[in-house]
């Protein structure tokens, strides 16, 4: 089976309570998996989603501490955007006020931007006819108002013919639309992370990786045989090789740098987050991949405290 669209995306923030109480509470996101980075184990990878943590609704967080501001510039995932209900965007007006909530106008629809406290830009858009989707029920937030998966991310790129091509031709999207500069892409079919905007800006400095920044942004393949198709075309009509296929636990993944320098990732939707942990209990326990638990003790004496 064919499943186009993003599977989720993968930021760097600071403070791991700061962003565990904004995602969680503020936004209203459930934590489906409390892990570690499996490179830097002393440091937490957050996962939050919809109730089951399903492909589309994913962000996840490399929490450190110390880590200096990111710069925007080229060669980066600009903005990452949820979908609520167009009746939901006076609420999240009033909920976001402290994060310098902004109403504007994109493709003809109603988009709210705001920073998290890191500076990481995320936006709000207000889609009609969703109010009857499932959502997350975090104790705080109405279920009328809460989000429903992404709508979509931005990347800004010094060109975007190339970037766009390998979109139409590997991961199943089709442009749209154009406004402003930016060209829209969408995956048919798909409702949740099935737009990616491409915003031409030549000539700026290149983006710097940092506290706020996206590290990279993760494409959906339904399984092993979809995926290596997909590195297939990447090297037989866009002369781009990926990595060696890694097992994340929760998906097998490849990486790769697509033109514009922005890193692409392509994950499974198998196996999910429901490996490792019932799904009422995702995100509960410290979850370690098998070749870090024999060092659970030392890793959870390294970890920030969240209480």
């Amino acid at each position: 089976m064919t499943r186009n669209g993003i599977h989720h995306v993968t930021a760097i923030a600071g403070n791991a309570r700061r962003n565990l109480d904004f995602y969680a509470r503020t936004l209203g996101l459930r934590l489906v998996k409390k892990t570690v980075n499996f490179d830097d184990p002393g440091a937490y990878h957050f996962y939050y989603g919809d109730a089951e943590g399903s492909p589309g609704t994913i962000l996840t967080f490399f929490p450190w501490e110390h880590a200096a501001p990111g710069r925007a510039g080229v060669g980066e995932l600009q903005e990452t955007s949820f979908r609520i209900p167009q009746g939901a965007v006076g609420y999240w007006m009033q909920r976001l006020t402290a994060f310098g909530v902004e109403r504007t106008q994109r493709f003809g629809g109603t988009v709210l931007t705001f920073r998290d406290p890191d500076g990481m830009r995320l936006a709000l858009v207000g889609l009609p006819g969703i109010e009857a989707e499932p959502a997350w029920d975090n104790g705080e937030i109405p279920g009328e108002f809460a989000l429903r998966g992404f709508h979509g991310v931005s990347l800004m790129l010094d060109k975007t013919e190339a970037t766009g091509a390998i979109l139409s031709d590997v991961f199943g999207f089709a442009e749209v639309a154009r406004e402003d500069g930016t060209v829209r892409f969408q995956a048919a079919g798909t409702a949740m992370g099935g737009i990616v905007d491409l915003r031409g800006v030549g000539g700026f400095l290149p983006a710097r990786l940092g506290r706020g920044s996206v590290h990279h942004l993760a494409f959906r393949a339904a399984d092993d045989a979809a995926e290596a198709e997909m590195v297939r075309k990447l090297a037989a009509n866009h002369g781009l090789r990926t990595t060696e296929q890694k097992d994340r636990n929760y998906f097998r993944s490849v990486y790769f740098r697509e033109p514009g320098h922005v890193l692409f990732e392509i994950a499974t939707d198998i196996p999910g987050f429901a490996v490792d942990e019932p799904a009422e209990k995702l995100g509960e326990a410290l979850k370690l991949p098998a070749f870090l638990e024999a060092h659970r003790e030392s890793i959870e004496a390294a970890l920030p405290v969240l209480a």
